[in-house]
């Protein structure tokens, strides 16, 4: 009996000293990190404004962070791809990813997905930056104003992709006019900008860094971009809103980690991230691509998702639009 109670009380200290020493080993960690390359992947193609992006946030972290920063491409399914691969992974703050609002935002309201990435499987690092819709169409288009394209008897437009906020933008704009209004997807900008080039769709909604060359070359022109106020880049360009047609959409970029990244990680990262976007070299790929910043927490981050998807739900079903309809 004294010899049993004696080997259970052994046996609790050996358990304690081991629960113990693992969060001491987790603390330690921790506040070593980082001390191997830190790798950011991307859910585009090499050459986009996503990926160039990244690119510049690398080069301009490595010094903040006393790390190497890796830049790897995943792409695939609105970011879906490289969620799964990333926030399934161990939360050491040696993976993470920089990921667009829409597959958090517009994906769920348009798309079916069984197996989707959600906000919980997520820590939110940093806000990152912010790119603009623009409705553009064809140089030749007998459609002069926004009014005109939305009064039109029937209309094809290009998009972007499925669950995409150049789908959301045009398909809330057509349903607030009750256009009779076909959507015509592409796979990504620079294929939806050549069908508006080509005329084989009325018009369509690209990122400001798609569609602006082609716009200043007078090549294409910009009806109205769907931005809560005139854009620098494009200040004769009315606002959706200023024609009559109360619709914001623009796509965030945000850097985040898998679920459980302790709070240190999070915390160097994104102070790290803070000196990184406030390099010069960081700010020119953004004026250049004609990109916003987005100054948020990890908390804002969460917060602006959760407002943006609430914010196009309610606004769809006010309109009676079946978002998901839009895809068959």
């Amino acid at each position: 009996m004294r010899i049993g109670v004696l080997l259970a009380a052994v046996a609790l200290a050996a358990s304690a000293c081991a629960v113990q020493g693992g969060s001491s080993d987790k603390g330690a960690a921790a506040s070593g990190y980082p001390n191997k390359p830190v790798e950011f992947t991307v859910p585009t193609d090499p050459g986009g404004s996503t990926d160039l992006l990244t690119r510049a946030l690398a080069k301009s972290i490595e010094e903040p962070l006393g790390a190497k920063a890796v830049v790897v491409n995943k792409p695939g399914a609105n970011g879906k791809i490289a969620g799964k691969d990333v926030f399934g992974s161990k939360p050491d703050g040696y993976r993470i990813a920089v990921m667009p609002q829409s597959l958090f935002a517009i994906g769920p309201l348009m798309l079916d997905d069984a197996d989707p990435v959600k906000l919980t499987d997520m820590t939110f690092i940093k806000g990152l930056a912010v790119e603009d819709y623009v409705l553009v169409v064809p140089a030749d288009s007998k459609y002069k104003t926004l009014k005109d394209l939305v009064s039109a008897s029937d209309v094809k437009y290009g998009t972007t992709g499925p669950g995409t906020g150049s789908q959301l933008s045009q398909t809330l704009l057509f349903g607030l006019g009750k256009t009779n209004a076909a959507p015509v997807p592409f796979d990504g900008g620079a294929p939806t900008v050549t069908a508006v080039l080509g005329g084989k769709v009325d018009a369509a909604s690209v990122q400001i860094a798609e569609g602006f060359k082609q716009v200043q070359a007078g090549k294409m022109r910009a009806l109205a971009v769907f931005s809560d106020k005139r854009l620098e880049a494009m200040p004769e360009v009315p606002t959706a809103k200023e024609s009559g047609y109360d619709v914001v959409v623009d796509q965030r970029r945000f850097v985040a980690g898998p679920a459980g990244l302790p709070a240190e990680v999070r915390d160097k990262l994104a102070a790290a991230i803070d000196k990184a976007i406030a390099s010069p070299e960081y700010n020119e790929i953004l004026k250049a691509n004609y990109i916003g910043r987005w100054d948020a927490n990890g908390d804002q981050v969460g917060a602006q998702l959760n407002e943006s998807l609430k914010r196009f739900e309610t606004l769809a079903k006010d309109l009676g639009i079946d978002l998901k309809a839009q895809q068959q």
